[in-house]
């Protein structure tokens, strides 16, 4: 079974300069679709963020880009948990499927709102470095709804701010 979950697993520990560099590449993606009203690459947008939920960076052309290229340059890596960062994938999974299928059923300016939110929060990501995915799956486990132990880092908020290496867990 080693072989399936090694192709499909999602990292332990990420790169936070590569996830940002993702989120620069999501954010040129979904700028490019608003600007040209190509809203027909929400799909292609979707179909990223299923990949990087399946897989990390593993099998998305964008994640790869980002993780084997762009962040390598910007210095060493600073290593966080991958679970709130996945969560956050799906999370922007979720919002790209909704936009298709908003434009399949005739609602593009529904796709458009979507998009646009989504435009908005991998802006943040990208320049300030505020994950709001992250910062959500933070307050499901301070709400119970998420076990503590999942994420050890994330029921300790302000482990993000200490400048120690994350192992993994």
């Amino acid at each position: 079974m080693a072989p399936v979950r090694s192709a499909f697993g999602f990292p332990d520990v990420v790169n936070e300069k590569a996830a940002r560099c993702v989120a620069a590449g999501v954010v040129a993606l979904t700028a490019c679709t608003l600007a040209s009203g190509w809203l027909w690459l929400s799909a292609l947008l979707a179909v990223g963020f299923a990949l990087r939920v399946a897989a990390g960076p593993r099998w998305s052309p964008l994640g790869r880009l980002a993780a084997g290229v762009v962040a390598p340059r910007l210095g060493p890596p600073r290593l966080v948990s991958g679970t709130p960062k996945r969560f956050a994938q799906a999370v922007g999974l979720t919002f790209t499927l909704a936009a298709t299928a908003a434009l399949v059923l005739g609602a593009p300016t529904v796709t458009v709102v979507l998009l646009a939110v989504l435009l908005v929060f991998a802006t943040l990501e990208a320049v300030l470095g505020f994950c709001a995915g992250c910062w959500v799956f933070a307050r499901l486990i301070r709400l119970g709804v998420v076990r503590d132990d999942v994420c050890v880092e994330c029921a300790d908020l302000g482990a993000r701010r200490r400048p120690a290496q994350l192992e993994a867990h």
